[in-house]
C-alpha cells in the first residue's frame, strides 16, 4: 500500500513540474508558443491530465485556465 502512495506522489510531482514547465515556456515565448516545439511537446505530455480536468470542471471555467486548475488540483493531490 505504501508503494502505491509513493508512486502516486511521484506521478503528481512529475505532472506538476510539467505543468509548471508548460507555463514557463508559455511566458518566455512571447506569444509565439504554438510555433515552439518544446511547448507543443510539453502540451502533448500534459494533455491527458488537462482533458480529465476539463471533464470535471464546470463549463464557466475558460479553456485557457484549465491548465492552471490542473496545476492547482495536482498540488492539492500532492
Amino acid at each position: 500500500m505504501l508503494n502505491l502512495v509513493v508512486v502516486l506522489k511521484g506521478l503528481a510531482e512529475v505532472v506538476g513540474l510539467m505543468l509548471i514547465a508548460q507555463g514557463g515556456v508559455f511566458l518566455f515565448s512571447f506569444g509565439k508558443h504554438e510555433a515552439n516545439a518544446i511547448y507543443r511537446g510539453i502540451r502533448f505530455l500534459n494533455s491527458p491530465v488537462v482533458r480529465i480536468v476539463r471533464v470535471i470542471t464546470p463549463n464557466f471555467i475558460v479553456d485557457r485556465h484549465v491548465p492552471a486548475v490542473a496545476l492547482f488540483l495536482v498540488v492539492v493531490a500532492w
